[in-house]
């Protein structure tokens, strides 16, 4: 039994603070491995992980393969182009016949919110969400939230403005979610047919202007715009009218030099964030990746069971 009381990681919604601090400090330590030559400890020799990928992915899919590398785990990766499911599978005989090879976690990215949830109902595996639909994206938000305390200290009264797509990017709800259990003051702020009716009902306040969220913030994460997710409705009027009204600018950035920009990726340059921003000394996006692969990481390890992590496992 590991010291976790949840048993899968579906989204941050309703984890303890003593849960998320646990991740976060031991993905702190595997962060250490990451900076020496020999990145790989044996930590996972013998378990099995199936990375089930429904949809396109890059970053989240390569740091998911490289934190179970890096852990000595044996990984089958999966991706729905060219497999069964083109020919009609459903999602419950697809993994039913994975984890019939003996596997031990799932990690899932599907369109679909709730999907990892119902995989906790078909499997007997651990399961990590790595993205269901607009829902959430935990280690997303963790990875976020592990960045921002490395460069802000303890949580508590700091202020976050997420800003951008908010009714469709899943990262919103996880950062959401994380930020205020750890004690955080968070903001919203995009166009109004982007923002969530009754979002305050989270404990968060809400801005329709850009210039307010920056004044406010100690961070700001911009959140790509998901127009895929949109099916044309016309949110919007145009991506320049967007970058207009909410594009995160050196010129805006005026108004608080100091505060630090972060942004999940993809970035749509020159539409959420100009490339002098996302390239500036102000941004934290590359350590974000690194800390990705850390995050998830200590995910994979303290959900196997996994104790504190000590001098000599790493």
């Amino acid at each position: 039994m590991g010291i976790l009381k949840i048993n899968h990681l579906l989204g941050l919604e309703g984890v303890s603070q003593n849960d998320l601090i646990t991740i976060l400090d031991t993905a702190n330590s595997f962060r250490q491995i990451l900076e020496r030559p020999v990145k790989k400890v044996p930590t996972l020799r013998g378990k099995t992980i199936a990375n089930l990928f429904f949809e396109n992915s890059t970053r989240t899919r390569v740091s998911f393969e490289l934190a179970e590398k890096r852990l000595s785990a044996d990984t089958v990766n999966f991706s729905a182009s060219g497999s069964s499911v083109s020919k009609g599978e459903t999602l419950k005989d697809t993994v039913r016949n994975i984890e019939a090879m003996k596997i031990d976690m799932v990690v899932c990215r599907h369109s679909s919110p709730g999907a990892a949830k119902y995989l906790t109902e078909c499997l007997d595996s651990v399961i990590i969400n790595a993205g269901d639909g607009s829902h959430e994206h935990p280690t997303q938000g963790l990875l976020d939230i592990m960045t921002l305390r490395e460069k802000l200290g303890d949580l508590e009264g700091k202020k976050i403005a997420i800003v951008g797509d908010i009714a469709f990017g899943r990262v919103a709800l996880s950062n959401i979610y994380g930020l205020k259990t750890l004690g955080a003051d968070v903001m919203v702020c995009g166009p109004s047919t982007l923002i969530p009716r009754n979002i305050e009902e989270l404990g968060v306040k809400v801005s329709y202007r850009v210039e307010e969220a920056i004044e406010f913030a100690d961070a700001l994460n911009v959140l790509r715009i998901q127009l895929e997710r949109q099916n044309g409705t016309g949110l919007f009027p145009t991506l320049r009218e967007y970058n207009r009204f909410f594009g995160v600018s050196k010129e805006r950035l005026k108004i608080n030099p100091d505060v630090l920009i972060l942004h999940p990726g993809p970035i749509n340059r020159g539409v959420e964030l100009d490339s002098d921003v996302a390239d500036g000394n102000s941004s934290v996006i590359l350590e974000q990746v690194t800390n990705g692969v850390a995050v998830r990481m200590a995910v994979l390890y303290l959900l196997s069971g996994g104790q504190e992590v000590t001098d000599e496992q790493i």
